[in-house]
């Protein structure tokens, strides 16, 4: 049981959402204990195919609890705590299934952060992204300055982190940060939909294909090719890629089981 998640599954899709509205949804320890322990929980269980993960309509997640990190008695504390985020978001990031983030109203700091480590970030028209600890004196700490500029580019990381000024839905679909924005009332059923979608392709691509494109962008390009040249192989005998081509063929739908 979780208190402050509310975890389910529909069908082959895990569904997580962030369940402490008192606090805007903010990341507290026991927060972040039990969506690792959730995230465990997928990672280990083959018949889930994708992830969704969203929060609330005005705060999908407003970063860190800041009377925890106030409460931070030293450098070496503050170090450890700004690691524990990491390593959650690093948990997130490598789930073998695809994560899509369903965001509405304010994602701040670790919460953006949140969704940074997700493969897709799906936006409803209310939604602002801001990475803002500048405005406190801090820098982000979850990720946020390595995770953005490789999705956005550094010019455009800098401009955020350094002003801490939030962009808008839209802002962010064209700087490539969300795949799609879509009206408040229609977010958790166009992330259903997209989950469902991917849900639906063969499970150990999907699940060789994230990994290729998470590690092979911090790789040079001849070890990367080697590596997916490795990964091809190592499905070659899959029942998934030999019925997929056998139905390719015999052109009718596939009959894929993950294995």
């Amino acid at each position: 049981m979780y208190e402050n998640l509310i975890c389910n599954t529909e069908g082959p899709v895990a569904f997580i959402q962030l369940n402490r509205p008192s606090k805007k949804n903010t990341l507290n320890t026991a927060l972040r204990l039990e969506l690792a322990k959730a995230a465990a929980e997928i990672a280990a269980d083959p018949k889930l195919r994708a992830v969704i993960i969203t929060g609330g309509e005005e705060f999908f997640c407003a970063g860190a609890d800041i009377a925890e990190i106030q409460g931070a008695a030293s450098s070496e504390s503050t170090y450890r705590q700004a690691r524990e985020f990491q390593e959650l978001f690093d948990r997130i990031e490598n789930l073998p299934q695809p994560v899509i983030a369903a965001v509405s109203g304010f994602a701040l700091g670790g919460g953006f952060e949140l969704a940074l480590a997700c493969d897709f970030r799906i936006a409803s028209q209310t939604a602002r992204f801001a990475l803002s600890e500048v405005k406190i004196g801090a820098i982000p700490g979850g990720g946020g300055t390595q995770r953005l500029p490789r999705l956005i580019g550094a010019a455009k990381a800098k401009e955020m982190v350094l002003t801490g000024d939030p962009i808008g839905a839209e802002d962010a679909r064209a700087a490539g940060l969300v795949l799609k924005v879509v009206p408040k009332e229609k977010l958790l059923e166009e992330a259903r939909s997209f989950a469902a979608k991917l849900a639906a392709l063969p499970r150990l691509a999907l699940e060789a294909s994230k990994r290729l494109i998470n590690r092979g962008v911090e790789m040079d390009l001849t070890s990367a090719l080697e590596l997916e040249a490795r990964s091809i192989a190592a499905l070659a005998t899959s029942h998934d890629l030999r019925e997929g081509t056998l139905a390719f063929l015999q052109k009718r739908k596939p009959n894929f089981t993950g294995e």
